[in-house]
């Protein structure tokens, strides 16, 4: 698990001086003459977290050879609009735990949180008409519909012990893996790159994004809850069907396949040790690994097709490393 992290490390160590100057740019921008909007969002934001999204655009930057100030921009652009959906996730989600501390709802209370996550969406659109190009907006303001769109159909699975495969992947590549395309696609316009450079960009986000997702919903039935800094069987209780329930439903006997449906349709956790069991025991974490590895190899093959350089090297190792992920 360590070993992963400093694997992920030694992937962002090629912009780490591009990082800090986004950081100045967070800090500038989250200035703001009501002082509990900045407090909020500082708590959020300084929670921590591997700040992926941002780091993807500036290493698919370094990938095309685009070094303008743009990018800082874009970059700070793209973690606030994320930031902006944690505050509001934890709101409907009800979630008291993230990255190991309160979340801002549990601190700050319910109201704040989301008004604060309005702010950040609205300060993220002012710096966009700072980059004084339509197709950033035209990207950006689509992404943030779809992902709106995401939360909305995830909000309508809740508690759907009926929801396929298909229904599931749908919700992830609206939710998660968007923001993952559209930072990546966003290098590709600043560097004016040619539209399959573009599109082998936005493959790349897309299909990182998902299997980051699909790693994600495993290691909530088969993480530690100290080291990925939230509750063990969040999901369950919020009602949410991932993918390891989904396949532990399609191969457990009867009796199984009804005890994991009481529990999404409760959004019951008293039952997480047996459900944990079914999930082991029919093999679905393996499964579910294998369709995150199938995406992460997907990743893969769209960064063969960017330039052959360093910057490019980080992204097929990050590609990688999701393979091993833990925490």
């Amino acid at each position: 698990m360590a070993a992963t992290s400093s694997s992920t490390a030694s992937s962002l160590a090629l912009i780490a001086q591009d990082m800090l100057q986004v950081d100045e740019v967070i800090a500038q921008r989250l200035d703001s003459s009501v002082p509990l909007v900045g407090q909020v969002a500082r708590y959020i934001i300084s929670a921590g977290g591997k700040r992926l999204r941002p780091a993807l655009l500036l290493l698919a930057c370094g990938a095309l050879g685009y070094q303008g100030a743009q990018r800082f921009n874009i970059a700070a652009v793209i973690e606030f609009i994320h930031t902006a959906t944690l505050l509001h996730d934890d709101v409907v989600d009800e979630s008291t735990l993230r990255r190991g501390r309160p979340t801002a709802n549990e601190s700050f209370g319910n109201p704040a949180s989301v008004l604060v996550g309005d702010f950040l969406h609205s300060r993220a659109f002012q710096m966009m008409v700072d980059a004084d190009d339509m197709r950033i907006m035209q990207i950006l303001s689509e992404a943030t519909n779809v992902i709106a769109e995401g939360e909305v159909q995830q909000l309508m699975n809740t508690h759907d012990a009926s929801l396929s495969e298909a229904g599931y992947l749908q919700v992830i590549r609206s939710k998660t893996a968007k923001l993952f395309e559209a930072s990546t696609r966003l290098a590709a316009v600043l560097a004016g790159s040619p539209a399959a450079v573009e599109d082998a960009c936005a493959d790349y986000g897309q299909a990182l994004g998902t299997a980051f997702q699909v790693i994600d919903d495993v290691l909530d039935y088969d993480g530690d809850a100290s080291e990925m800094g939230k509750n063990l069987g969040d999901d369950l209780r919020e009602g949410k069907v991932t993918l390891p329930l989904i396949i532990a439903m399609q191969r457990g006997s009867d009796a199984q396949r009804q005890l994991i449906r009481d529990a999404i349709e409760a959004g019951a956790t008293d039952e997480l040790a047996s459900v944990i069991a079914i999930v082991k025991e029919t093999g679905a974490l393996d499964a579910t690994r294998e369709a995150a590895a199938a995406q992460a190899r997907l990743a893969l093959d769209a960064a063969a097709q960017l330039p052959d350089n360093a910057h490019t090297a980080a992204l097929r190792e990050l590609a990688s490393q999701l393979l091993e992920r833990r925490v």
